[in-house]
Protein backbone atom coordinates (compact mmCIF):
# COMPACT_ATOMS: atom_id res chain seq x y z
CA UNK A 1 0.00 0.00 0.00
CA UNK A 2 2.80 2.41 0.97
CA UNK A 3 4.73 1.61 -2.22
CA UNK A 4 1.61 2.28 -4.26
CA UNK A 5 1.15 5.68 -2.60
CA UNK A 6 4.80 6.57 -3.18
CA UNK A 7 4.57 5.59 -6.86
CA UNK A 8 1.38 7.60 -7.20
CA UNK A 9 3.00 10.67 -5.65
CA UNK A 10 6.09 10.30 -7.86
CA UNK A 11 3.88 9.94 -10.91
CA UNK A 12 1.94 13.06 -10.02
CA UNK A 13 5.17 14.98 -9.38
CA UNK A 14 6.61 13.88 -12.74
CA UNK A 15 3.42 14.89 -14.52
CA UNK A 16 3.52 18.26 -12.76
CA UNK A 17 7.13 18.81 -13.86
CA UNK A 18 6.38 17.84 -17.45
CA UNK A 19 3.35 20.09 -17.52
CA UNK A 20 5.36 23.03 -16.14
CA UNK A 21 8.70 22.06 -17.65
CA UNK A 22 9.37 25.61 -18.79
CA UNK A 23 9.06 27.05 -15.29
CA UNK A 24 10.25 24.18 -13.06
CA UNK A 25 13.96 25.19 -13.03
CA UNK A 26 13.02 28.77 -12.18
CA UNK A 27 10.82 27.55 -9.32
CA UNK A 28 13.63 25.38 -7.93
CA UNK A 29 16.04 28.30 -8.26
CA UNK A 30 13.64 30.62 -6.42
CA UNK A 31 13.09 27.92 -3.80
CA UNK A 32 16.82 27.82 -3.10
CA UNK A 33 16.96 31.61 -2.84
CA UNK A 34 13.91 31.90 -0.56
CA UNK A 35 15.14 29.05 1.65
CA UNK A 36 18.45 30.82 2.31
CA UNK A 37 16.88 34.25 2.69
CA UNK A 38 14.56 32.99 5.41
CA UNK A 39 17.00 30.78 7.28
CA UNK A 40 20.52 32.20 7.04
CA UNK A 41 21.70 34.64 9.69
CA UNK A 42 25.32 34.66 10.82
CA UNK A 43 28.11 33.08 8.79
CA UNK A 44 29.63 31.63 11.99
CA UNK A 45 26.37 30.18 13.29
CA UNK A 46 26.39 26.38 13.38
CA UNK A 47 23.16 26.15 11.41
CA UNK A 48 24.48 28.41 8.63
CA UNK A 49 27.73 26.45 8.42
CA UNK A 50 25.86 23.15 8.20
CA UNK A 51 23.50 24.48 5.49
CA UNK A 52 26.33 25.90 3.37
CA UNK A 53 28.46 22.75 3.72
CA UNK A 54 25.48 20.52 2.87
CA UNK A 55 24.66 22.69 -0.14
CA UNK A 56 28.24 22.51 -1.43
CA UNK A 57 28.54 18.76 -0.79
CA UNK A 58 25.14 18.03 -2.34
CA UNK A 59 25.97 20.18 -5.38
CA UNK A 60 29.22 18.26 -5.93
CA UNK A 61 27.50 14.88 -5.62
CA UNK A 62 24.60 15.86 -7.88
CA UNK A 63 26.97 17.30 -10.49
CA UNK A 64 28.84 14.00 -10.48
CA UNK A 65 25.64 11.95 -10.83
CA UNK A 66 24.26 14.17 -13.60
CA UNK A 67 27.40 13.96 -15.74
CA UNK A 68 27.20 10.16 -15.77
CA UNK A 69 23.57 10.02 -16.91
CA UNK A 70 24.46 10.06 -20.62
CA UNK A 71 26.72 7.06 -20.06
CA UNK A 72 23.74 5.01 -18.88
CA UNK A 73 25.47 4.49 -15.56
CA UNK A 74 22.26 4.74 -13.55
CA UNK A 75 19.94 2.67 -15.76
CA UNK A 76 18.10 -0.07 -13.90
CA UNK A 77 19.32 1.28 -10.58
CA UNK A 78 17.65 3.15 -7.75
CA UNK A 79 19.19 6.41 -8.98
CA UNK A 80 17.84 5.82 -12.48
CA UNK A 81 14.35 6.64 -11.25
CA UNK A 82 15.45 10.16 -10.37
CA UNK A 83 17.72 11.08 -13.31
CA UNK A 84 15.32 13.72 -14.55
CA UNK A 85 15.53 15.51 -11.19
CA UNK A 86 19.31 15.97 -11.23
CA UNK A 87 19.23 19.22 -13.28
CA UNK A 88 16.59 20.63 -10.92
CA UNK A 89 18.70 19.68 -7.91
CA UNK A 90 21.74 21.39 -9.45
CA UNK A 91 19.54 24.43 -10.08
CA UNK A 92 18.42 24.42 -6.45
CA UNK A 93 21.94 24.20 -5.02
CA UNK A 94 23.32 26.78 -7.44
CA UNK A 95 20.47 29.07 -6.42
CA UNK A 96 20.91 28.34 -2.72
CA UNK A 97 24.66 28.95 -2.67
CA UNK A 98 24.73 32.00 -4.93
CA UNK A 99 21.87 33.61 -2.99
CA UNK A 100 23.68 32.89 0.29
CA UNK A 101 26.78 34.64 -1.02
CA UNK A 102 24.71 37.62 -2.22
CA UNK A 103 23.11 37.83 1.25
CA UNK A 104 26.46 37.78 3.04
CA UNK A 105 28.25 40.06 0.57
CA UNK A 106 25.41 42.60 0.68
CA UNK A 107 26.14 43.06 4.39
CA UNK A 108 29.79 43.71 3.68
CA UNK A 109 29.84 45.47 0.34
CA UNK A 110 30.97 49.07 -0.04
CA UNK A 111 29.26 50.70 -2.99
CA UNK A 112 32.30 52.85 -3.64
CA UNK A 113 34.88 50.21 -4.52
CA UNK A 114 33.62 46.65 -4.25
CA UNK A 115 30.31 47.00 -6.05
CA UNK A 116 31.75 45.46 -9.23
CA UNK A 117 32.32 42.08 -7.59
CA UNK A 118 28.94 42.29 -5.90
CA UNK A 119 27.32 42.91 -9.31
CA UNK A 120 29.02 39.74 -10.61
CA UNK A 121 27.45 37.79 -7.76
CA UNK A 122 24.02 39.26 -8.45
CA UNK A 123 24.37 38.51 -12.17
CA UNK A 124 25.39 34.96 -11.30
CA UNK A 125 22.34 34.71 -9.09
CA UNK A 126 19.99 35.64 -11.94
CA UNK A 127 22.06 34.06 -14.72
CA UNK A 128 21.53 30.77 -12.92
CA UNK A 129 18.18 30.68 -14.69
CA UNK A 130 20.04 30.29 -18.00
CA UNK A 131 21.17 26.85 -16.88
CA UNK A 132 17.67 25.52 -17.40
CA UNK A 133 18.47 25.51 -21.14
CA UNK A 134 22.25 25.00 -20.95
CA UNK A 135 22.66 22.69 -17.99
CA UNK A 136 24.15 20.12 -20.37
CA UNK A 137 26.91 22.57 -21.32
CA UNK A 138 29.75 21.15 -19.27
CA UNK A 139 31.97 24.21 -19.66
CA UNK A 140 29.22 26.35 -18.14
CA UNK A 141 28.52 23.79 -15.43
CA UNK A 142 32.10 23.49 -14.25
CA UNK A 143 32.84 27.20 -14.66
CA UNK A 144 29.97 28.20 -12.39
CA UNK A 145 30.80 25.34 -10.03
CA UNK A 146 34.39 26.57 -9.61
CA UNK A 147 33.34 30.19 -9.05
CA UNK A 148 30.89 29.09 -6.35
CA UNK A 149 33.50 26.76 -4.85
CA UNK A 150 36.05 29.58 -4.67
CA UNK A 151 33.57 31.87 -2.95
CA UNK A 152 32.50 29.08 -0.58
CA UNK A 153 36.03 28.41 0.67
CA UNK A 154 36.83 32.12 1.09
CA UNK A 155 33.85 32.27 3.46
CA UNK A 156 34.32 28.99 5.32
CA UNK A 157 38.07 28.73 5.92
CA UNK A 158 38.45 32.09 7.77
CA UNK A 159 35.49 31.15 9.99
CA UNK A 160 36.94 27.74 10.86
CA UNK A 161 40.47 28.93 11.62
CA UNK A 162 39.46 32.34 13.09
CA UNK A 163 41.92 34.21 10.94
CA UNK A 164 41.60 36.40 7.86
CA UNK A 165 44.39 37.88 5.75
CA UNK A 166 45.88 37.72 2.26
CA UNK A 167 47.57 34.37 2.91
CA UNK A 168 44.28 32.83 4.03
CA UNK A 169 42.58 34.14 0.90
CA UNK A 170 45.30 32.62 -1.29
CA UNK A 171 45.07 29.30 0.59
CA UNK A 172 41.27 29.32 0.14
CA UNK A 173 41.72 29.86 -3.59
CA UNK A 174 44.21 27.02 -3.91
CA UNK A 175 41.92 24.66 -1.94
CA UNK A 176 38.99 25.49 -4.22
CA UNK A 177 41.15 25.14 -7.34
CA UNK A 178 42.54 21.73 -6.35
CA UNK A 179 39.17 20.37 -5.20
CA UNK A 180 37.39 21.57 -8.36
CA UNK A 181 40.05 20.19 -10.70
CA UNK A 182 39.92 16.90 -8.78
CA UNK A 183 36.14 16.64 -9.24
CA UNK A 184 36.45 17.45 -12.95
CA UNK A 185 39.28 14.94 -13.42
CA UNK A 186 37.31 12.15 -11.73
CA UNK A 187 34.23 12.82 -13.87
CA UNK A 188 36.33 13.09 -17.01
CA UNK A 189 38.12 9.82 -16.23
CA UNK A 190 35.02 7.67 -15.72
CA UNK A 191 32.58 9.35 -18.13
CA UNK A 192 33.03 8.62 -21.88
CA UNK A 193 30.29 11.12 -22.76
CA UNK A 194 32.17 13.88 -20.91
CA UNK A 195 35.39 13.02 -22.76
CA UNK A 196 33.51 13.38 -26.07
CA UNK A 197 32.07 16.78 -25.15
CA UNK A 198 34.95 18.38 -23.29
CA UNK A 199 38.52 19.21 -24.19
CA UNK A 200 40.26 18.87 -20.82
CA UNK A 201 42.99 21.41 -21.60
CA UNK A 202 40.42 24.00 -22.68
CA UNK A 203 38.32 23.39 -19.55
CA UNK A 204 41.33 23.63 -17.24
CA UNK A 205 42.38 26.81 -19.03
CA UNK A 206 38.95 28.33 -18.40
CA UNK A 207 39.09 27.38 -14.71
CA UNK A 208 42.57 28.87 -14.34
CA UNK A 209 41.38 32.06 -16.06
CA UNK A 210 38.52 32.41 -13.54
CA UNK A 211 40.98 31.68 -10.73
CA UNK A 212 43.36 34.40 -11.95
CA UNK A 213 40.51 36.88 -12.48
CA UNK A 214 39.24 36.50 -8.90
CA UNK A 215 42.76 37.02 -7.57
CA UNK A 216 43.12 40.16 -9.70
CA UNK A 217 39.86 41.45 -8.19
CA UNK A 218 41.24 40.74 -4.72
CA UNK A 219 44.56 42.52 -5.20
CA UNK A 220 42.80 45.47 -6.83
CA UNK A 221 40.75 45.61 -3.60
CA UNK A 222 37.49 45.01 -5.47
CA UNK A 223 36.32 42.14 -3.24
CA UNK A 224 34.73 42.87 0.16
CA UNK A 225 36.66 41.36 3.10
CA UNK A 226 34.05 38.80 4.02
CA UNK A 227 33.20 37.38 6.51
CA UNK A 228 33.68 40.84 8.06
CA UNK A 229 30.77 43.25 7.56
CA UNK A 230 30.20 46.86 8.60
CA UNK A 231 26.77 47.09 10.19
CA UNK A 232 26.70 50.75 11.27
CA UNK A 233 28.61 53.85 10.19
CA UNK A 234 27.74 57.27 11.64
CA UNK A 235 29.42 60.70 11.78
CA UNK A 236 28.59 62.09 15.23
CA UNK A 237 28.91 65.20 17.40
CA UNK A 238 29.63 63.30 20.60
CA UNK A 239 30.23 59.74 21.78
CA UNK A 240 30.23 58.52 25.38
CA UNK A 241 31.11 55.03 26.58
CA UNK A 242 29.50 53.78 29.79
CA UNK A 243 28.85 50.28 31.15
CA UNK A 244 29.75 48.58 27.88
CA UNK A 245 27.35 50.84 25.96
CA UNK A 246 28.07 53.61 23.48
CA UNK A 247 25.89 56.74 23.51
CA UNK A 248 26.15 58.36 20.09
CA UNK A 249 24.82 61.87 19.45
CA UNK A 250 24.36 62.78 15.78
CA UNK A 251 22.19 64.67 13.30
CA UNK A 252 19.49 62.67 11.56
CA UNK A 253 18.49 63.08 7.93
CA UNK A 254 15.03 63.56 6.47
CA UNK A 255 12.57 60.75 7.17
CA UNK A 256 12.59 59.49 3.57
CA UNK A 257 16.39 58.92 3.59
CA UNK A 258 15.98 55.44 5.05
CA UNK A 259 19.31 53.97 3.88
CA UNK A 260 21.52 56.28 5.97
CA UNK A 261 21.42 57.12 9.68
CA UNK A 262 23.27 60.43 9.78
CA UNK A 263 22.77 63.71 7.92
CA UNK A 264 25.33 64.36 5.18
CA UNK A 265 25.79 68.03 6.10
CA UNK A 266 27.69 68.10 9.38
CA UNK A 267 27.40 71.46 11.16
CA UNK A 268 30.78 71.92 12.83
CA UNK A 269 31.29 74.21 15.80
CA UNK A 270 34.73 75.63 16.71
CA UNK A 271 36.93 73.30 18.82
CA UNK A 272 34.39 70.50 18.47
CA UNK A 273 35.56 66.93 17.80
CA UNK A 274 34.20 65.16 14.73
CA UNK A 275 33.51 61.52 15.58
CA UNK A 276 32.98 58.53 13.32
CA UNK A 277 31.35 55.51 14.97
CA UNK A 278 31.23 52.07 13.36
CA UNK A 279 30.05 48.62 14.37
CA UNK A 280 31.58 45.70 12.52
CA UNK A 281 30.41 42.11 12.53
CA UNK A 282 33.12 39.48 12.70
CA UNK A 283 32.80 35.72 13.29
CA UNK A 284 33.45 34.39 16.78
CA UNK A 285 37.12 34.43 17.88
CA UNK A 286 38.26 36.22 14.72
CA UNK A 287 40.58 39.09 15.65
CA UNK A 288 41.45 41.80 13.18
CA UNK A 289 42.92 45.29 13.03
CA UNK A 290 40.54 47.85 11.57
CA UNK A 291 41.41 51.37 10.41
CA UNK A 292 39.42 54.52 9.83
CA UNK A 293 41.03 56.29 6.89
CA UNK A 294 40.06 59.97 7.09
CA UNK A 295 40.21 61.59 3.65
CA UNK A 296 39.36 65.10 2.47
CA UNK A 297 38.44 66.16 -1.06
CA UNK A 298 40.68 68.96 -2.33
CA UNK A 299 38.59 70.91 -4.81
CA UNK A 300 41.66 72.75 -6.03
CA UNK A 301 43.42 69.59 -7.21
CA UNK A 302 40.29 67.52 -7.74
CA UNK A 303 41.78 64.69 -5.66
CA UNK A 304 41.14 62.95 -2.36
CA UNK A 305 43.86 63.54 0.23
CA UNK A 306 44.52 61.03 3.00
CA UNK A 307 44.59 62.95 6.28
CA UNK A 308 45.18 60.11 8.73
CA UNK A 309 44.73 56.38 9.33
CA UNK A 310 43.51 55.63 12.87
CA UNK A 311 43.28 51.99 13.85
CA UNK A 312 41.82 49.72 16.52
CA UNK A 313 41.46 45.98 17.13
CA UNK A 314 38.21 44.05 16.83
CA UNK A 315 37.22 40.67 18.25
CA UNK A 316 34.31 38.81 16.69
CA UNK A 317 31.27 37.12 18.15
CA UNK A 318 28.91 39.95 19.11
CA UNK A 319 25.59 40.01 17.22
CA UNK A 320 25.51 43.80 17.13
CA UNK A 321 29.06 43.96 15.84
CA UNK A 322 32.26 45.15 17.45
CA UNK A 323 31.88 48.85 18.24
CA UNK A 324 34.56 51.50 17.99
CA UNK A 325 35.13 55.09 17.01
CA UNK A 326 37.79 57.59 15.99
CA UNK A 327 37.73 61.38 15.99
CA UNK A 328 39.50 64.47 14.73
CA UNK A 329 39.53 68.08 15.89
CA UNK A 330 41.35 70.29 13.41
CA UNK A 331 39.21 69.68 10.34
CA UNK A 332 38.73 71.67 7.18
CA UNK A 333 35.33 72.49 5.69
CA UNK A 334 34.35 70.48 2.63
CA UNK A 335 33.62 66.93 1.58
CA UNK A 336 35.00 64.13 3.72
CA UNK A 337 34.83 60.38 3.74
CA UNK A 338 36.08 57.84 6.25
CA UNK A 339 36.89 54.49 4.71
CA UNK A 340 36.67 51.54 7.09
CA UNK A 341 39.51 49.27 5.97
CA UNK A 342 41.48 46.21 7.02
CA UNK A 343 45.27 45.93 7.29
CA UNK A 344 45.25 44.78 3.65
CA UNK A 345 43.32 47.97 2.77
CA UNK A 346 40.20 46.05 1.78
CA UNK A 347 37.17 48.30 2.18
CA UNK A 348 34.44 47.31 4.64
CA UNK A 349 32.43 50.46 4.19
CA UNK A 350 32.55 54.22 3.73
CA UNK A 351 31.07 57.00 5.89
CA UNK A 352 30.45 60.11 3.77
CA UNK A 353 29.73 63.61 5.08
CA UNK A 354 30.28 67.30 4.37
CA UNK A 355 31.67 69.55 7.09
CA UNK A 356 30.04 72.98 7.16
CA UNK A 357 31.64 75.65 9.38
CA UNK A 358 29.15 78.44 9.90
CA UNK A 359 28.56 79.97 13.38
CA UNK A 360 25.05 81.05 12.38
CA UNK A 361 23.94 77.47 11.75
CA UNK A 362 22.95 75.04 14.46
CA UNK A 363 22.71 71.23 14.25
CA UNK A 364 19.14 70.04 13.70
CA UNK A 365 17.36 66.76 14.18
CA UNK A 366 19.86 65.75 16.87
CA UNK A 367 19.43 62.21 18.16
CA UNK A 368 21.14 60.28 20.96
CA UNK A 369 21.27 56.56 20.29
CA UNK A 370 22.60 53.68 22.33
CA UNK A 371 24.75 50.94 20.74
Amino acid sequence: MKRTLVKLRNSRFRNFLKKHEKYAPVLFFIAGFVFDSLTLGRIDRLYDLIVLCLHMTSLTITLFLFNLVDDGRWKNTFLGRYEEYFPLAIQFFFGGLSSAFVIYFSRSVSLSRTISFFIILVLLLFANELLKKRISNKYLQFGVYFFISFTFFTFIIPVFISEMNTNIFLISGVVSLISSLLVITIIYGISPSTRLEVHLGKLFGMILFIYALINVFYFLKLIPPVPLAMQTGIVAHNIESQNNSYYVTYETDDWYIFWRDHRLKYIHEPDENVYVFTSIFAPTDLKKSIFHRWTWYNEGTGKWEIVEDIGYEITGGRDGGYRGYTYKNNVKPGTWKVEVITEEELVLGVVDFEIVINPSLQPKGVRRRTF
